[in-house]
């Protein structure tokens, strides 16, 4: 398997949170050109005490967010919009991601969306990161939003950006 998880919020089995974190993981890696036999990523399926928590810890912002993300190696791009470097050689430990029940509910309902697509859309967010996507500067936003659309809607899901 791709993904570890750890269910530390019962309400997440409730969603079939394993499958989903596997099947959106998977498909960020084959989107992308990458083998899902090569890598591991740790997946955190927890409730907004424990994200604010750790939200707090790594960037000292004490409130609940909905997906946090810890690369096990830097893989940015330098320049704003282009492509990050792929893992190499050894690197098979992508990082881990953490994701918040109460805050990925909430979120979901204010958009209207099944709670299943959006969590998928968070852990292909969150893969993404892995992998040295980011949305900070603009080029790099519409880059990681382009892919993060690509992915879904291969997975059949609607765009999360689209208003």
């Amino acid at each position: 398997m791709l993904t570890d998880t750890i269910i530390e919020d019962d309400r997440w089995t409730e969603i079939g949170f394993e499958t989903l974190a596997e099947t959106a993981a998977e498909a960020a890696l084959v989107h992308l050109g990458l083998s899902t036999g090569d890598f591991e990523i740790a997946v955190l399926a927890c409730d907004d005490a424990r994200i604010s928590e750790l939200n707090t810890e790594f960037r000292d912002k004490p409130t609940p967010t909905n997906v946090l993300s810890w690369p096990s190696d830097e893989r940015g791009a330098v320049e704003d919009g282009d492509v990050p470097s792929p893992p190499e050689g050894f690197d098979t430990e992508l990082g881990d991601i953490a994701i918040a029940f109460e805050t990925c509910l909430k979120e979901a309902e204010t958009a209207g969306k099944p709670l299943a697509d959006h969590v998928m859309h968070l852990v292909v967010h969150g893969v993404l990161h892995l992998l040295g996507y980011d949305h900070i500067r603009d080029k790099d936003a519409t880059l990681m939003e382009g892919l993060e659309t690509a992915i879904l809607g291969k997975m059949g899901l609607s765009d999360p950006y689209e208003i």
